[in-house]
């Protein structure tokens, strides 16, 4: 690989797409609007698909020069096409320190520091620089875009462009999630299942506490009970040691509840998380938390309050992705990264949840693959290596190629 600086085109697009806030609170519809206007000037036809009023997914494909339409794809070759996906939204910056203005990024010692650089918009503006050359050259098999919203508070906002694509004839035969991955290929990844539990009791003055019904202290019952599976998971398993973290996990993020200490709480919610690894299942380790909830819990609150309550939303639902290490996607991708990647192994798995699972479950073979790390992910600073980029870009310049044969 010749260069290890991106070209000028690809820092000034990142750049723009930076400036947008699109953490997750916030509308994504600017970027849409000035992904949609690059592709326009290229003469590539974009569709939105809306998630919310101010939310909206963006498809686009580069289509074979001849114009002919492209069959009903077979998901084991290429012949539907690629499709290269990025969520548009990031995380908040709230409250962390950064040494620089996180929407705009700052060149600093070979890494380009800005929320999003990593996560994942120095994909996309890698994507958006090489659109010219695939409109220009004689594409044999389709390129297509994907940009979806709030893939960073459950990715969410995907499915109904997904949900859309499977109504369709004409569908990419495979995808890369182009997530931070030092530009390995990511095959498996946990799933991810995030619930907020409400728990309603009776207030009383804390003097008279054993008439009341402490909505806190059920709530810590309940999430003890979460703790002790985790507990069981992490020594009975099962495993998958090609995971970082062998074991699936149970996690409780968020607690809330009372107003002061001499009233006992009526209200309180907390927020859990389920990763999954090997055989087990959501609908498995979820039922026997609220089983226990249903029988054990629940019984007792209502010896003193007949109207208490404990129910259960569900905050996000990702599906985990497992792709066969012989699936030809990962032979395609391995094949484009050939000597790009800085990852630890050539095909790996990750604790973390992409949208990569859901592309899966609609039918689309998908992997992980992008520049930047995920250790930079998320935190104050967060920063993509000039390198990282310049490797995307390689990248690019070979599936370029491979679009043609």
């Amino acid at each position: 690989m010749a260069s290890t600086r991106p070209g000028d085109t690809t820092l000034d697009l990142l750049r723009q797409l930076v400036a947008f806030d699109t953490t997750s609170r916030n509308s994504n519809l600017p970027l849409i609007e000035f992904v949609e206007d690059y592709l326009a000037t290229l003469g590539i036809d974009s569709r939105r698909v809306m998630y919310t009023d101010d939310k909206a997914n963006l498809y686009a494909t580069v289509a074979p020069s001849d114009g002919d339409a492209f069959e009903a794809n077979d998901t084991n070759e290429v012949g539907g096409g690629i499709a290269l996906s990025a969520h548009t939204d990031v995380v908040p910056v709230d409250g962390q320190d950064w040494a620089t203005d996180p929407w705009t990024v700052t060149e600093q010692d070979g890494r380009l520091y800005g929320r999003g650089t990593a996560d994942m918009k120095g994909f996309l503006a890698v994507v958006l620089s090489a659109l010219p050359r695939f409109v220009d050259a004689k594409l044999t098999t389709p390129l297509h875009l994907v940009c979806s919203p709030d893939e960073e508070v459950g990715c969410v906002g995907v499915l109904p462009l997904l949900a859309d694509l499977e109504q369709r004839d004409a569908r990419p035969a495979m995808a890369v999630i182009g997530e931070p991955s030092s530009m390995g290929v990511i095959a498996a990844h946990k799933g991810h299942y995030a619930y907020r539990c409400h728990l309603r009791g009776i207030e009383a003055h804390s003097s008279f506490a054993p008439r009341a019904v402490n909505a806190i202290e059920y709530g810590a019952r309940l999430v003890t009970r979460i703790n002790d599976i985790a507990r069981r998971k992490a020594d009975a398993g099962p495993f998958d040691e090609a995971f970082p973290v062998a074991h699936t996990t149970l996690h409780t993020g968020v607690f809330e509840g009372g107003s002061a200490f001499n009233i006992v709480p009526r209200h309180a919610h907390f927020d859990f998380e389920i990763r999954t690894v090997g055989t087990d299942t959501d609908e498995q380790l979820f039922g026997e938390i609220e089983t226990y909830a249903r029988t054990e819990l629940l019984p007792e609150m209502r010896t003193i309050y007949p109207d208490a309550a404990i129910d259960f939303e569900v905050l996000s639902s990702t599906r985990g992705l497992d792709t066969a290490e012989d699936e030809p996607v990962v032979a395609e991708v391995l094949a484009l990264t050939e000597d790009l990647s800085t990852a630890e192994v050539k095909v790996g798995r990750v604790n973390y949840a992409t949208e990569a699972g859901l592309f899966q479950a609609a039918g689309i073979p998908a992997v992980v693959c992008g520049p930047g790390s995920i250790d930079q992910a998320h935190g104050p600073n967060e920063y993509i290596d000039l390198d990282q980029l310049a490797r995307a870009e390689t990248f690019m310049d070979r599936l370029l190629t491979r679009l043609q044969r």
